[in-house]
């Protein structure tokens, strides 16, 4: 493919299936399924690719990997070269609200974070591809990837199943209420942030309220282990290295107004964007949890669950993908992002192969399209639909000239 390639005429053929995209939309959103039980969802996709006549397979259990091999010859010094595009399809345990024609059928699951959107920009971007098979030299993977939402992750496992062999780069997008329809955000390096559980158990002798000092009292326990463990945080973390520790939930077992608890439970979250800080953060709360529980007497149970690596993208896959997509339309608008403390499982595919993972506008604040992920209101715009759909087709072909020199 040569450095003139039409991205503007990329951008016209995935306005024209608009129709198309906004039908696979709906049915995705009223009919989504939870994390590894995407059996439905995995159906209709295979249905679509039937379809539209390519190849593919299952892997990760409920997911597909498709592969579209480009037809033109390589020339003279050019490499074939191998990428992948993905697109998570699992929705989130929420309620819907009510009202909306195209809404979740399944009560209290619901596409809260967009991944009906990824999937039919998927959908869109192999339509596109496929078309252009013949102007383009290399292979295109296309990861149809489950259970995003729950650890480990549905990454680790299309990683162990092979889908990342002989891959080269790799891009994906994310929906972004806070962009506008035609936006689109995008950040070179450290981007979201590792995502580690935190599951902490106290247990000791409850006694008499008034008689503390006879028993353990795992509520000043508790108490005393907040206030140190963020002193990691402002005392211990890298002045440059963003770092958030929160305990979202506690729960005790055994107490009353005049009684100590017996047990209580808490559970956190440790988030930064460093994987050989976040090693030592580990071992600092640790050791936080440890004295803490020594100075009141308490026996304790600290297990952390590891969930995803930050996510870091390549400088030269972001610049490379970042340039398509502006080249798709005149009036698409490219933003630079902060640092963003959630966390995304695509930072697996990043710890094995360079890649971009770049945000998508949704939004309408004159429509009262506004509304942030993970909530019952969610919703987009879907004239972002066809945007989605080339940009996910532009980064994939941006990313097959790397190899080959601009």
């Amino acid at each position: 493919m040569s450095q003139s390639f039409p991205y503007a005429e990329l951008f016209a053929q995935a306005a024209r299936l608009s129709p198309k995209l906004v039908t696979w939309r709906r049915h995705l959103h009223a009919n989504p399924e939870l994390s590894f039980e995407e059996k439905e969802t995995q159906r209709f996709i295979k249905q679509q690719l039937d379809t539209i006549g390519v190849d593919y397979k299952t892997i990760a259990g409920t997911g597909v990997l498709v592969r579209i091999e480009g037809e033109k010859s390589c020339g003279k010094g050019q490499i074939r070269r191998h990428v992948a595009i993905r697109a998570d399809i699992d929705a989130l345990p929420i309620q819907e609200v009510n009202g909306r024609s195209y809404g979740s059928q399944r009560a209290g699951v619901m596409h809260a974070c967009g991944h009906d959107v990824h999937t039919t920009s998927a959908l869109g971007a192999i339509v596109l591809m496929h078309g252009l098979r013949d102007e383009f030299c290399g292979s295109v993977t296309v990861i149809f990837q489950p259970g995003e939402e729950v650890l480990p992750g549905g990454a680790t496992k299309v990683i162990a199943e092979g889908g990342l062999n002989d891959v080269q780069a790799i891009a994906a997008l994310h929906v972004d209420p806070a962009l506008e329809v035609g936006q689109f955000g995008f950040r070179s390096g450290a981007y979201m942030a590792s995502t580690d559980e935190l599951h902490l158990t106290l247990t000791g002798e409850g006694g008499h309220a008034a008689l503390a000092h006879k028993h353990q009292d795992l509520i000043a326990t508790f108490s005393q282990l907040v206030t140190a463990s963020q002193q990691i945080v402002s005392r211990k973390a890298p002045s440059t290295i963003p770092t958030v520790l929160s305990w979202g939930s506690v729960s005790s077992e055994g107490g009353a107004t005049n009684v100590l608890a017996s047990k209580l439970q808490a559970l956190g979250t440790l988030r930064t964007y460093d994987e050989s800080w976040r090693v030592e953060a580990h071992r600092w709360l640790r050791q936080v949890v440890k004295h803490s529980c020594e100075m009141f007497g308490a026996q304790y149970e600290l297990e952390i669950r590891e969930g995803y690596p930050a996510l870091d993208n390549d400088e030269n896959a972001t610049l490379s993908v970042r340039k398509a997509v502006a080249l798709l339309h005149n009036g698409i608008e490219v933003f630079d992002l902060t640092l963003r403390p959630t966390a995304e499982d695509f930072a697996w595919y990043l710890q094995h192969v360079p890649g971009c993972f770049f945000r998508l506008g949704v939004g309408n604040a004159a429509e009262g399209i506004t509304a942030g992920v993970h909530r019952p209101d969610f919703d987009v715009d879907e004239r972002c639909l066809p945007y989605g759909a080339a940009a996910l087709a532009a980064a994939a072909l941006a990313l097959l000239q790397d190899a080959n020199g601009k």
